[in-house]
């Protein structure tokens, strides 16, 4: 064999080896970046430095609704709960028979990833399947069995349970995306406003500087969906200078506001 020959096989070899190497450290690379986060045992967040973005829905129980409105409140629930994106966290907050509202809410978990959203060339899809109906879907189903069962309280602290959320760290300013839907016949009743009340309304400045002075500016930036629970005898009420109320009082506050009945 020429000196040539040689020299020209030798560097095919070396080639070779150079591809080989950069395969095996693309595929090293792929796997690492498709290899999934680890997460909080308990929380089933994304461990990070950063709050994950957060979709909460607050359930007002301080006035009764119809078997039909239950049904209908767990199935809005539960679709918010199948678009929520991997590592997206998901709480249910209930304003209760006292007008009071656990900070914690009755379920506060993060998303971690059904069978459809994972690789399948580098998860099972059925176990992660499996891993959510344990570890997600099922808490979720049994907290909203408890949640969807009426109950009444004799005031509606509508507005301050909103304000309050916004001061929690995990629904708190440093979130970037914030999503609330409420579940509501709207009819506030506190000593800020009552919608029960005969006398005048106050106007939505003084109502939103109330809740400032009280709350401070955190609700700025929250993206807030009502679905109104409609009340025989109040719905023209609930529908017009009440939700116009409400409008304001919730721009003045820095709330982005949508409205849907149930």
């Amino acid at each position: 064999m020429s000196r040539r020959r040689r020299r020209r096989q030798t560097r095919l070899a070396l080639m070779n080896i150079a591809a080989a190497v950069a395969i095996v450290g693309l595929a090293a690379y792929a796997i690492i970046k498709v290899q999934p986060p680890d997460y909080d045992e308990m929380t089933l967040c994304i461990d990070s430095d950063e709050a994950p973005p957060h979709t909460a829905i607050i359930l007002d129980k301080t006035d009764e609704y119809s078997p039909d409105d239950a049904e209908l409140i767990a199935a809005l629930v539960r679709r918010e709960s199948d678009r929520l994106n991997v590592g997206e966290r998901f709480t249910l907050f209930e304003l209760d028979a006292r007008g009071e509202m656990d900070p914690r809410g009755r379920f506060s978990l993060c998303n971690p990833g059904r069978g459809s959203q994972v690789n399948p060339l580098f998860r099972n899809p059925e176990l992660i399947e499996e891993r959510y109906a344990e570890l997600f879907e099922g808490p979720l189903e049994e907290v909203v069995a408890d949640l969807v069962e009426p109950k009444e309280a004799p005031a509606s602290p509508i507005l301050e349970a909103i304000a309050r959320l916004a001061l929690t760290e995990n629904f708190g300013r440093d979130v970037g995306e914030r999503n609330l839907i409420v579940v509501s016949d709207m009819l506030q009743n506190s000593t800020i406003f009552s919608a029960y009340s005969s006398a005048p309304l106050p106007g939505p400045e003084d109502i939103a500087e109330a809740v400032e002075d009280r709350f401070g500016s955190d609700l700025r930036g929250v993206e807030l969906e009502v679905r109104l629970i409609p009340r025989e005898g109040r719905m023209d009420q609930q529908r017009g200078p009440l939700r116009e109320l409400w409008e304001d009082v919730l721009d003045e506050l820095g709330v982005d506001t949508r409205w849907r009945d149930l």
